[in-house]
């Protein structure tokens, strides 16, 4: 028993009444629906075969009736295994038996007033029979997907112990070759047929030995002249040795010369530095003068016009005074014309007179002393202004010779960067020269040993079995060309010298001079 039929049991007998009804009404529109529900797979189906009709018209006797025996589910699993050949699980799903189930529910609506008391319970109970089936049909659907993939599985099981096989033949001919190589037979090719991507190691594998034993055998046959190369090393050595020592003592007394040549020019430096900071210096207090002349110049006039506007205003008080005096004397003349009345008012009418008389000359009197005044005062800008251009001219004067001095402390420091520059290459070059002397002893001991490595060398190789009957091609060994003599470190850190100390060189100059050094 299968575990579906575990779970899709047969109803009570209650249930099976209901079931009964559904049958009988839904029943008579099986045909149609099943009509449609094929048409799914077949749309040009006009009826269905008689044996489809039978098995499905006793399939529908036992779901819509809720009898489930062990014969409805051997007919099913016999016709989901037809479906299955011709549709997948979800277009039978939501296509064919969708059509399949809205003929069944459409047919028992249709069979009787939807009102009536037990309607729910009959769609009910044949939507029951309905997903029962579809259970079956998705169980028997299943089963047949995953004895599909079983299939499937074996035969990819059975291809990759095919290949692991096949992995391990390789596997095994590329040890023992191995083997066979680690020992020293570099007549070790593998002859074993290799199929398909390993027929490429096979062929790497045999190329690899064969290079090997023809590198092997032209080293076997240029020991001979490693041993005679190791002589000439060596007395190349001895010649490199010496004339390394001459540049070394020649570099020392350039790197002595160039250290006094740096300290005095380090010290020109620093005196026009000084000369261009006070030279500054005197460049701002003469500015700072220039400006207070300006100022002095500019209160002067501000003098020269307030003096002007007071002697406006004095003109002013002049002319009130000149117009009192003459309504006092018509003021006077009136009070005489009234006779007794107005004599009172005569005496007032004369102090005005008087009152307007001292005014007036008092103001003649400031406005004399005014005009003096103007006069210094105008004076005064004259000679203002000349002192300010006076000093215009100094500042000027000042101006340029602090861009000379500047100029020259600028040439003086370019002038000391480059030599301090210059000074430190030689310095490291006569730190390399004698790392090189060092080196050319360590050369000369190597080169000495270097001929009882030969002969190492040459006893390793005759382990490696090469194969007699095969004669070792000889390597090519690029023979160096003569080079051109290196210029003299010395003589080029003179002629560089010559052209960073000399005046005016600027700092690009000496930079450039360095990298080339």
């Amino acid at each position: 028993m299968s575990d579906i039929q575990t779970k899709i049991v047969t109803w009570n007998e209650h249930d099976r009444a209901l079931g009964e009804v559904v049958f009988q009404r839904s029943g008579k529109h099986l045909q149609s629906a099943l009509l449609s529900a094929y048409r799914v797979i077949d749309p040009g189906l006009k009826a269905l075969p008689d044996e489809v009709w039978e098995n499905e018209k006793k399939k529908f006797a036992f779901i819509a009736r809720g009898n489930f025996p062990p014969e409805y589910f051997e007919q099913q699993a016999v016709i989901t295994e037809n479906i299955s050949s011709s549709l997948d699980f979800a277009t039978y799903l939501s296509k064919t038996y969708a059509a399949y189930a809205a003929g069944l529910a459409s047919g028992l609506v249709k069979e009787k007033a939807w009102n009536e008391k037990y309607s729910d319970d009959l769609m009910l109970s044949l939507m029951r029979s309905v997903f029962s089936d579809a259970s079956v049909v998705m169980f028997y659907y299943f089963q047949l997907l995953n004895a599909k993939a079983d299939e499937e599985r074996a035969i990819v099981e059975a291809e990759r112990k095919a290949v692991a096989d096949e992995q391990a033949g390789v596997v095994d001919t590329l040890a023992e070759s191995l083997r066979r190589l680690a020992q020293g037979d570099l007549t070790a090719r593998i002859t074993a047929p290799f199929n398909g991507r390993y027929a490429q190691i096979k062929d790497d594998f045999n190329a690899a030995i064969d290079s090997l034993r023809a590198a092997m055998g032209a080293i076997s046959a240029s020991t001979g002249g490693l041993r005679a190369g190791s002589d000439e090393i060596a007395s190349a050595s001895d010649d490199l040795s010496r004339r390394t020592e001459q540049q070394a003592a020649s570099l020392e007394e350039t790197a002595a010369a160039l250290d006094e040549i740096t300290a005095t020019v380090k010290r020109s430096a620093e005196g026009a530095a000084k000369a261009s900071e006070a030279a500054s210096g005197a460049r701002v207090d003469a500015v700072k003068s220039g400006q207070v002349m300006e100022e002095a110049v500019a209160a002067m006039g501000e003098i020269e016009q307030s003096s002007k506007k007071i002697t406006n205003i004095i003109g002013v008080i002049d002319e009130i005074a000149f117009q009192t005096n003459l309504l006092a004397l018509n003021a006077g003349v009136e009070a005489a014309r009234a006779g007794e009345a107005g004599r009172g008012f005569a005496v007032v009418a004369q102090e005005v007179r008087a009152l307007a008389q001292r005014s007036a000359d008092a103001a003649k009197e400031i406005k004399g002393l005014i005009a003096g005044s103007t006069a210094e005062v105008e004076r005064g800008v004259r000679l203002v202004g000349d002192t300010g251009k006076a000093l215009g001219g100094i500042v000027t004067k000042i101006t340029d010779i602090d861009s000379l001095v500047s100029e020259i402390a600028q040439s003086s420091q370019e002038q000391a960067t480059g030599l301090n520059q210059v000074n430190t290459a030689v310095n490291q070059m006569d730190q390399v020269t004698q790392q090189n002397a060092a080196m050319v002893e360590e050369a000369t001991a190597a080169a000495s040993n270097l001929k009882s490595e030969a002969i190492e060398l040459e006893r390793l190789v005759a382990r490696f079995e090469t194969g007699a009957a095969q004669a070792a091609p000889r390597l090519e060994v690029a023979v160096p060309g003569r080079h051109a003599p290196a210029r003299n470190p010395v003589a080029v850190a003179q002629a560089r010298l010559s052209v960073v100390a000399r005046p005016g060189a600027t700092n690009a100059a000496a930079q450039a001079n360095w990298e080339e050094l």
